[in-house]
């Protein structure tokens, strides 16, 4: 059973526990991290709590990403390309312990997410109407440098997927997932630039917040693109974290709208990531089998935190049943797929 959460109210109750379970259509919820009880003494509690912010941009060439992640006792901040003709990836990421200098808002719908030092200059900024995203990072790839002033509109009326979930007796995940949302800008890698147009390309959104177990492991699956009769059509897959009995994140997005999905399987071998996956739900509603084209893989290890992510960039195909019954064929849809272990 799925449950759909209608009413806004608090994230977490008195008692530091999820006022309400299930997931959303809109982020409905107030982030009020303040009263979480992982550990009897509150000041202890920001070393647990997990808050994070990634955006992603698909264009017809390139993948591009940029992300803030506070983790506690250290903040990972990292941006990568990825093109998709040359197989070209570039990779950069700082860790700056207890988070100096990170900013991160309340909520998801408006604020300011920043960082900057002598190195790097990363902005996120969340409006209704859309989402500006501004990177400046002159030392990236050896002095070739890497710029982003992108905007992601948000039309009136797009879904998220959002999920509150328990994990355990003491902790819980808040998440919210944007698809689909159309990009302008521009993106420059040393000499390379490219003019970002709204009919060509989309970016996506991975917000979440919540206090994890140290020891997590998770399988996430995205999507933004487009149908050959120019609608948007994205996907959103997960499983491995917290208790998804209430509420999973599993959904086809056609033109900002969210067809929920139940439990979804991902049907793939573990150290052979560049074999198809195959992802089918529990009610016959979804057949895909994802072919991957490039694998990244990220690696950080500093002995408390450890991150080991593989990122199969390929292309899905099969076909899914919308809410209204009608069948939705997908063919050669760009997106990724991925198996990340943590501890954190």
């Amino acid at each position: 059973m799925q449950t759909e959460l209608t009413h806004p109210s608090p994230l977490l109750d008195a008692h530091g526990r999820p006022a309400q379970v299930g997931w959303s259509r809109q982020p409905l919820l107030d982030a009020n991290l303040e009263n979480a009880r992982f550990y009897a003494l509150r000041p202890l509690q920001r070393f647990r709590l997990k808050r994070w912010e990634y955006y992603a941009i698909f264009t017809p060439r390139r993948f591009f990403s940029a992300t803030i992640a506070d983790l506690g006792y250290a903040a990972n901040v990292f941006v990568y390309s990825l093109d998709f003709e040359t197989g070209g990836l570039h990779e950069e990421g700082l860790v700056i312990p207890l988070a100096r200098g990170v900013q991160l808002p309340r909520g998801s719908t408006v604020g300011e997410t920043s960082f900057a030092n002598a190195k790097a200059m990363l902005r996120f900024v969340a409006q209704p109407e859309a989402r500006h995203i501004s990177v400046e990072w002159p030392s990236f790839h050896d002095g070739r440098g890497i710029r982003a002033d992108i905007r992601l509109a948000v039309p009136s009326g797009h879904e998220s997927m959002n999920i509150v979930i328990p994990i355990g007796t003491r902790r819980f995940y808040y998440n919210t997932k944007i698809n689909c949302l159309p990009a302008t800008g521009r993106v420059q890698y040393g000499d390379w630039v490219e003019e970002l147009r709204p009919d060509a390309c989309l970016g996506a959104l991975d917000w979440g917040r919540g206090v994890w177990e140290y020891r997590s492991f998770w399988n996430w699956a995205s999507a933004s693109g487009f149908l050959p009769d120019g609608r948007t059509v994205g996907l959103n897959l997960g499983r491995g974290f917290g208790d998804l009995s209430r509420a999973t994140e599993n959904a086809v997005i056609l033109d900002g709208r969210v067809h929920k999905l139940g439990d979804v399987g991902f049907d793939y071998t573990s150290g052979e990531y560049m074999r198809p996956w195959c992802f089918r739900d529990d009610a016959g509603r979804l057949d895909l089998t994802f072919t991957p084209f490039h694998d990244r893989t990220a690696r950080t290890n500093l002995g408390l935190i450890f991150s080991e992510v593989h990122q199969m960039f390929g292309r899905y195909s099969g076909h899914a049943v919308l809410d209204d019954g009608q069948t939705l064929e997908i063919r050669d849809l760009v997106g990724f797929a991925e198996e990340h272990r943590a501890r954190w």
